[in-house]
């Protein structure tokens, strides 16, 4: 049995509702859940094939892009990386789905990991060792943002993080333009996830050996990091 358990792929596709989404599920007694934005010269990695040719980057399983960004690649919300805070939370008001309240965070501390709308975190005073915060938040507590309508029409490649427990992180992108609703009820439906938050859009991005992808859309921002744990 633990053999096979061993043997079980991180990723996978999965469908819902018609289209199809390339799914990892990581268990963090097994596996380190890290960020990476900027290598030893300061700047920010930009890409999978820059992080994979580093030595931060030695050893991943699989990456994704992390959230949103400006122009000079940094995160706009809140960042955490090695339990240093790099860029402060953003509570404020704005255009775009950054800014479409609730949004949320997903943070990771030691061997468990979360998924919290922003101002919950901050009123309880998450110490992460790792965070990103992005929004709109796709299922908060089981039922999905009360702003994302089933009649919309915008698709997009998506990509986000979900929840299972507290061990359990979901990461999940689209293979083909989807709604946000559609997004979202992949995170509720299908990938029992009560707690999920929206990554970004049109950029996101895949590196997984065992889909055979290693997604080029430049530039990225901050990157999820997989790494077996030691």
């Amino acid at each position: 049995m633990a053999a096979a358990q061993a043997r079980e792929p991180l990723c996978r596709t999965v469908s819902h509702r018609g289209g199809e989404f390339a799914v990892c599920t990581v268990d963090l007694r097994q596996h380190q859940v890290r960020l990476f934005w900027r290598g030893a010269d300061g700047q920010a990695f930009g890409s999978f094939s820059r992080l994979l040719d580093s030595p931060e980057g030695a050893g991943l399983v699989f990456a994704m892009n992390a959230g949103m960004y400006d122009e000079a690649l940094a995160p706009v919300g809140l960042y955490v990386e090695g339990a240093q805070e790099m860029k402060r939370v953003n509570t404020a008001a704005g255009p775009g789905n950054f800014h479409m309240k609730p949004n949320g965070i997903f943070y990771v501390r030691g061997q468990q990991a979360g998924v919290m709308e922003t101002g919950r975190y901050v009123r309880q005073k998450v110490r992460a060792d790792f965070a990103t915060q992005s929004g709109p938040m796709l299922v908060i507590d089981g039922k999905i943002h009360p702003k994302i309508s089933e009649q919309g029409t915008s698709r997009k490649i998506r990509n986000g993080v979900g929840v299972r427990g507290r061990n359990v992180a979901v990461f999940a992108i689209s293979n083909q333009p989807v709604t946000f609703h559609e997004f979202a009820s992949l995170f509720r439906d299908e990938l029992g996830c009560s707690n999920a938050l929206f990554l970004d859009g049109s950029i996101s991005s895949l590196y997984s050996p065992e889909l055979n992808r290693r997604d080029g859309l430049l530039p990225l921002g901050p990157i999820i990091g997989i790494l077996p744990r030691r």
